[in-house]
C-alpha cells in the first residue's frame, strides 16, 4: 500500500479535466453482458474500480480492447461462467450490478458478497426482491446468492421499497431481457441511472421515463451493441471545487454540466464561494466562507451523499457552526473524526449527523483513506494544514479519483507518492 506525503498551505490554481461519471462507468459495462454484439463506451474514467470491472468481464468471457484509455471496446460473444470471480466480488461494490445482466443473458447468476466501501451495512436485498419479482428463483448460500430464470425473465410491476441507484440499475438491465413490459416505481433519478437507460434503448430495449421515478421498459429478447460517450463526473467536478475552495485557490474544472452540479454548488453558494458554472466550466476563487444553518443529503436532486465527507471538511474553513446530517448511509462520517487531531472542531453526533464549528486552522498529521469520497476530503484537509500530513493507502482514493497524483502536481500542490 502506498501513501501520500502532503505540505499543506499552498494556495492551488490551474485547471482540471474530469473524465467520465465512475457512477454510469460500472452498470454500462455491465449492460455489455447483454448482447453478444460489440460496444463502445467512450470518455470512460481510469480508475481503479473500472479495472476491476474489467477483470470481472473477462472472467464471464468478454474481450475488452482499450483498458487504460477513454474508449473501450466490449465484446462478449459468448458467456463462459455465470458465477463471477468471487476475490473480485469481493474489491467492488458495483459487481452487485452484473447480477441482472446474467439473469438477463444467460437466466442464470451466482454472485459473492460484494465489498467495496462498507460492505457490511450495504446490503443488496433491493436488487434481490426485483430480480425475484421478475421470476428469479433465490437460493442463498453462506457466501453467495444463487438465482435461476429457468425459461428467462419476465415482466413485472415493481415498487422499490429504497430508490437505490444500483438497485434501480439492477432492475432495468435485467428488465431489458425480459419478456413483456415491466414498470419500476420509485426508481433512482440520478443522471448515471438515466445514462443506462438511454444506452440500454440504444440496445433495443424500449424505455420510456428516463429520469424519472416511475420508469417502463419493454424487454428485446436480442439486444444490439451500441455507443455510448459517458458525461462528466459530476461528484469528481465537486470534488476539485472543494480542493480549491480550501486552499483559497482558484482552479478551473472542465468536463461536467451544470445542471449535474447544481445541488452541490447551491451549497457551496451559500456557504459564500464564488464561482462561475455552464455547461463544461466551473471556475472557482478565492472566497471567504461562512458557514450554513444545516446541510442534508437527499434524493436526487438533492444534496448528493458522496460530497458530504467533502462539504464537512470545507466547513472547518468556514466562520461559523454547521450541522451536517448525512441520513442515507451509515459510517460514512465516521473516517472524518480524524480532523480532530488535526485540530478541527468536531462533534459526532451519531453516525449520521455532526457538528462542525469553524474557522479552524488545521495542522498537519498522519490520516488513512476510509473508502474514496472520505480518502479525498482528507486530502483536501491536508492541503489546507499548516505542515506536512500523510494519507495512507492511496489507492482507495484511486478507485475513484484517475492520476490523483499528478493532477494535485499540475495545480501546484507539494505531494509525493510514498510506500
Amino acid at each position: 500500500m502506498a501513501s501520500l506525503k502532503i505540505q499543506g498551505g499552498r494556495r492551488l490554481h490551474g485547471t482540471i479535466a474530469v473524465e467520465g461519471n465512475k457512477n454510469a462507468a460500472l452498470p454500462l459495462l455491465a449492460a455489455c453482458l447483454l448482447t453478444p454484439e460489440t460496444c463502445e463506451l467512450r470518455n470512460v474514467p481510469r480508475i481503479r474500480d473500472v479495472s476491476v470491472m474489467i477483470q470481472l468481464l473477462r472472467s464471464l468471457g468478454a474481450e475488452v480492447e482499450g483498458e487504460g484509455t477513454p474508449t473501450l471496446r466490449v465484446t462478449c460473444r459468448t458467456v463462459t461462467s455465470s458465477q463471477p470471480d468471487p476475490s473480485l466480488v469481493g474489491r467492488l461494490r458495483g459487481s452487485v450490478l452484473l447480477m441482472g445482466a446474467l439473469l438477463g443473458r444467460t437466466g442464470h447468476a451466482r454472485l459473492a458478497t460484494p465489498g467495496g466501501d462498507f460492505p457490511a451495512r450495504r446490503t443488496i436485498t433491493t436488487h434481490l426482491r426485483a430480480l425475484k419479482s421478475m421470476g428469479a428463483r433465490l437460493t442463498p448460500e453462506a457466501d453467495a446468492n444463487s438465482l435461476d430464470a429457468g425459461d428467462g425473465l419476465t415482466a413485472a410491476s415493481i415498487y422499490l421499497l429504497e430508490a437505490s441507484v444500483t438497485g434501480t440499475e439492477t432492475a432495468l438491465l435485467a428488465a431489458s431481457a425480459a419478456k413483456g413490459v415491466t414498470e419500476i416505481r420509485n426508481a433512482a433519478c440520478e443522471p448515471h441511472v438515466a445514462e443506462l437507460a438511454e444506452f440500454l434503448a440504444a440496445m433495443g430495449a424500449r424505455i420510456e421515463g428516463i429520469g424519472m421515478s416511475t420508469i417502463r421498459v419493454e424487454g428485446s429478447p436480442r439486444l444490439r451493441g451500441a455507443t455510448h460517450t459517458l458525461r462528466g463526473d459530476y461528484i469528481e467536478a465537486a470534488s476539485w471545487a472543494v480542493v480549491g475552495a480550501i486552499t483559497t485557490g482558484e482552479v478551473e474544472v472542465r468536463g461536467a454540466h451544470a445542471s449535474d452540479l447544481e445541488p452541490t454548488m447551491c451549497v457551496l453558494a451559500e456557504m459564500g464561494l464564488d464561482f462561475d458554472s455552464e455547461d463544461g466550466r466551473l471556475l472557482v476563487r478565492p472566497s471567504p466562507l461562512k458557514a450554513v444553518k444545516r446541510i442534508t443529503t437527499g434524493l436526487w436532486p438533492g444534496f448528493p451523499s458522496d460530497i458530504v465527507s467533502l462539504v464537512t471538511v470545507l466547513a472547518t474553513q468556514a466562520e461559523g457552526r454547521t450541522l451536517v446530517h448525512d441520513w442515507m448511509y451509515e459510517l460514512r462520517l465516521f473516517a472524518l473524526e480524524q480532523l480532530s487531531a488535526m485540530r478541527a472542531d468536531l462533534f459526532l453526533c451519531d453516525s449520521h449527523r455532526i457538528i462542525v464549528t469553524g474557522r479552524t486552522h488545521l495542522c498537519g498529521r498522519a490520516l488513512d483513506s476510509r473508502d474514496i469520497r472520505s480518502g479525498m476530503a482528507l486530502i483536501a484537509a491536508a492541503l489546507a494544514a499548516d505542515g506536512v500530513s500523510t494519507v495512507a493507502e492511496i489507492e482507495t482514493v484511486e478507485r475513484g479519483y484517475a492520476n490523483v497524483v499528478e493532477r494535485l502536481k499540475s495545480l501546484g500542490a507539494e505531494v509525493e507518492r510514498t510506500s
